[in-house]
């Protein structure tokens, strides 16, 4: 199956879901503190999208025979990687926590997640952080008309492996539009020059993710939550991106 080329009109529905995504990520970030609980947090994020007219892509979603998922929010704390379901545990100073949000808006999805530090965290710590957003805009950038996803997925992958981090295989990037997945997968790491040829219009979710330890994962039996086997921590951060004639138009951008 081919990569979706959006027409104009259904990338304006998308660049405004991609603006909710951004409004909304925005408020969760600012309310991350010690003491939050995910189910806090993910009132709080089903509370915002309705009052700006969007729709909670991730409630419900149930791939390939999964329980339906109960979050408007990925909630995932310390050695978790993605897909935490919202809870009761509170955060506490020490913790990062990955926020994973989906906002559809006429029908069509954006997708991004950031991972942020609750309080003081050893450098160590706040340099992965810092790391894995890096590579997520080393990506964004090769993510250009003419381009490879090759280059794409050599650009994240460059990152972490000059960090020395374990670069997760098995979860990655996907294509994005009217489905939350669309194809094509996007490694995190690859050789430039291969794969799809991208082409003005295309619409692509980057997400790479990085771990202090080793990069194998585990999946809980709540049949969502991935963590890291070794228990260490990692780290996660995306954005929805549309492929243009000229730079890269990141739809789902915090603008000031």
């Amino acid at each position: 199956m081919s990569v979706t080329v959006k027409s104009a009109a259904e990338l304006a529905r998308m660049r405004e879901a991609g603006r909710l995504n951004a409004e909304v990520r925005a408020l969760l970030r600012a309310a991350i503190a010690p003491g939050v609980t995910g189910r806090d947090l993910d009132a709080f994020a089903k509370r915002e999208i309705a009052q700006r007219g969007g729709v909670a892509t991730f409630v419900g979603y149930a791939p390939g025979g999964k329980p339906p998922y109960p979050g408007a929010i990925c909630y995932s704390v310390n050695e978790e990687l993605v897909h935490g379901i919202p809870s009761g545990r509170a955060l506490r100073d020490g913790d990062i926590v990955s926020i994973d949000l989906g906002v559809t808006y006429a029908g069509f999805v954006s997708d991004a997640a950031f991972t942020a530090a609750v309080g003081a965290v050893p450098e160590a710590v706040a340099e992965l952080l810092r790391r894995t957003e890096q590579a997520l805009w080393a990506g964004i950038a090769q993510a250009r008309n003419g381009r490879y996803l090759g280059d794409v997925s050599h650009a994240i992958g460059a990152v972490g492996e000059q960090a020395g981090y374990g670069i997760v295989e098995g979860y990655g990037g996907h294509g994005v539009g009217r489905e939350m997945h669309e194809p094509p997968h996007i490694p995190n790491f690859g050789r430039p020059g291969v794969g799809y040829r991208l082409k003005t219009g295309m619409v692509l979710a980057l997400e790479p993710m990085f771990a202090l330890g080793a990069p194998d994962t585990e999946e809980l039996d709540d049949q969502w939550t991935v963590r890291m086997s070794d228990l260490g921590l990692c780290a996660h951060f995306e954005e929805t991106v549309a492929i243009t004639d000229g730079e890269p138009d990141v739809l789902t951008r915090i603008v000031a």
